[in-house]
Formats: structure tokens, C-alpha cells, sequence
């Protein structure tokens, strides 16, 4: 007689984990590595060209940028970048492009220069329209001023180009 309980208590420990495991794979919840929290609604993503409008041009910056806004959501979420109209869609300009002295030594000389990025970004999601933003994302790097911008901004372009790209993304799917 023990022997048919201990049968049937296993059959019912078996039917619940099957219940159980049954209802975590139907949750509509989808997790990433990189932390981006996507519904299942969210298919695609689009990026327009964002112009420079800095009163200093670099010529290949709003490629670049643009370009790297683009590798991201490719490399980062499962979205298919399309031309225009995505679920998620960005729009833009850069609209700050400067180098200012930062640190003056005593003979009133600047030991260090900033180069600044600034970008205004206009965020639509179509899926959600309550995370719609628009803001301004801003990076820089410091250098030393015995170098000119032109030595160094090969170099930091692409830092600073990246840390603006990652809280324009942090700020439109990753929720912080």
C-alpha cells in the first residue's frame, strides 16, 4: 500500500513541474544580455540620418554617428532595421561639436582641453508612446592642451561617439 502512494505522489510532483514549466515558457516577457527589455510587438527599428548643425562641421560625423546608432540596435536586440516608420524610431541632429580649456596651470596656460559631443535625439515608440523622449545627450573627453584638437579628435571621436550612443540606448529600451 505505501508503495502505490509513494507511485502516486510522484505522478502528481511530475504533473506539477510540467504545470510549472509550462507556465514559465508562456509568459510574453523577453530578457537580453544587454539588458534591453523589447516586447514581443516590437519588430523593428528605424534610424534617419542625423545631420550636423554644430557651429564647428566635422564631415564624417553625422555619417559615423548616425552609422554606429544604427550597428547598435543590430548587435544589441533582435529588431530589423528598416528605412522609416519602425516600431522603435529615432530622429535627430548634432548640435555641439567644441573644445574648451578645462585645467590652468599657474602661468594662466590650459593644462588640459575638453572636446565636447553634444546630440539632440527624438525617440518614437510606437509600440508604448509613454517612452517617447526628446533629449539632448552630451560626452566628452579630456587631452592635453600641448596637443591640438585636430592630433587627437581621430582618437576621441569614437569614444565619445560611443558613450552617447550607449545612453541614447540605455534611455530607450533598457529603462534606467
Amino acid at each position: 500500500m505505501s508503495r502505490s502512494y509513494c507511485l502516486s505522489g510522484l505522478k502528481a510532483s511530475v504533473l506539477l513541474l510540467i504545470l510549472v514549466l509550462f507556465g514559465l515558457t508562456s509568459c510574453k516577457v523577453q530578457y537580453s544580455f544587454t539588458g534591453a527589455s523589447l516586447t514581443p510587438e516590437m519588430k523593428t527599428v528605424s534610424v534617419e540620418f542625423f545631420p550636423n548643425r554644430a557651429p564647428i562641421v566635422n564631415p564624417s560625423l553625422s555619417q559615423d554617428f548616425t552609422e554606429q546608432l544604427k550597428d547598435k540596435f543590430i548587435s544589441q536586440t533582435n529588431l530589423q532595421m528598416i528605412g522609416e516608420g519602425g516600431d522603435l524610431h529615432f530622429e535627430g541632429e548634432i548640435r555641439g561639436y567644441d573644445t574648451r580649456p578645462m585645467a590652468i596651470t599657474g602661468d594662466e596656460r590650459a593644462a588640459l582641453n575638453r572636446f565636447t559631443i553634444t546630440v539632440f535625439v527624438k525617440f518614437i515608440n510606437e509600440v508604448d508612446p509613454t517612452k517617447n523622449f526628446e533629449s539632448t545627450f552630451t560626452a566628452y573627453e579630456d587631452y592635453e592642451s600641448d596637443q591640438g584638437l585636430d592630433m587627437v579628435e581621430g582618437d576621441l571621436i569614437p569614444l565619445i561617439l560611443e558613450k552617447i550612443i550607449e545612453d541614447i540606448f540605455n534611455r530607450a529600451v533598457v529603462n534606467w
